[in-house]
């Protein structure tokens, strides 16, 4: 899936309206997400754009990295792989019984 974009750097005014604004030029956006913080609700400073095609997120990628939205330069890029296997996840914290 390579219409997924990471877009980090974001003013903690950035809002998913105003994101999805200075992306709609690149191509039509299926989903955009400006992941908050549970506790506080503010921004975390980072989001996801869906594109609903792989030209539109390329061409997104290319032009939008390193632009200013809402007065703060953005980092555009494919986002990675989630990597789980960086160690255990709750459960045991070692110790007795291993």
């Amino acid at each position: 899936m390579k219409n997924k974009l990471f877009i980090g750097g974001l003013a903690w005014a950035t809002t998913e309206g105003s994101l999805r604004t200075a992306c709609a030029s690149y191509g039509e956006i299926e989903d955009c997400k400006v992941i908050m913080d549970r506790d506080s609700g503010r921004s975390k400073g980072f989001a996801f754009v869906t594109f609903t095609t792989d030209e539109a997120a390329a061409k997104c990628k290319a032009e939008m990295d390193g632009q200013v939205v809402d007065g703060r330069p953005v980092k555009v890029d494919f986002p990675r792989e989630r990597d789980d296997s960086r160690g255990d996840r709750g459960g045991s914290r070692g110790g007795y019984g291993r």
